[in-house]
């Protein structure tokens, strides 16, 4: 009768100090991964609806970028302006110089606008076909705008260095 009270003192040992170390001791796996898990998969790779600009917004295509979700664009209309990215867009929505936006203008500061939607490559090549955008826009390109000719001067022909 001993020997079987002993063995169950001996279970009950054995499971009250795993429940211990299960419950008291380890921490809690409180989510399903690390960083890259929230960061989540670019699956909105289908097609979608094409927006047009309505009035107070302006397409514009990325100079370059300044950091703290802020960036220099020239837009369609002539003027540069420093463009803010929207909350919804930071993180999920990455912008690149050379990339086509769709920015909201600021009726009290022309010189600021808000990123409102980036534009893929086949949608920037559809608003071109559509007439939306001016045929100096190179889609898919890091060259902002086009260079007009005789603008440029600043290149070494290397024709005229093998006659010297």
């Amino acid at each position: 009768c001993t020997d079987l009270n002993f063995t169950r003192l001996k279970n009950f040992e054995f499971y009250f100090i795993h429940w211990c170390i299960k419950y008291l001791v380890m921490p809690k796996n409180k989510g399903k991964g690390g960083k890259n898990r929230r960061r989540g998969k670019n699956e909105n790779e289908e097609k979608r609806e094409l927006v047009f600009k309505e009035h107070g917004q302006e397409y514009a295509q990325v100079l370059r970028m300044l950091g703290n979700g802020r960036l220099e664009a020239q837009c369609v209309d002539g003027v540069k302006r420093l463009c803010h990215i929207r909350g919804k867009m930071r993180k999920k929505v990455w912008v690149n110089t050379g990339d086509i936006v769709l920015v909201g203008l600021r009726e009290y500061q022309d010189q600021k606008a808000d990123v409102i939607q980036k534009y893929m490559a086949d949608e920037a090549r559809s608003l071109k076909a559509y007439g939306e955008l001016p045929d100096t826009i190179r889609v898919n390109e890091t060259d902002a705008f086009t260079q007009e000719d005789g603008e440029n001067d600043d290149y070494f022909d290397f024709d005229d260095v093998s006659e010297i």
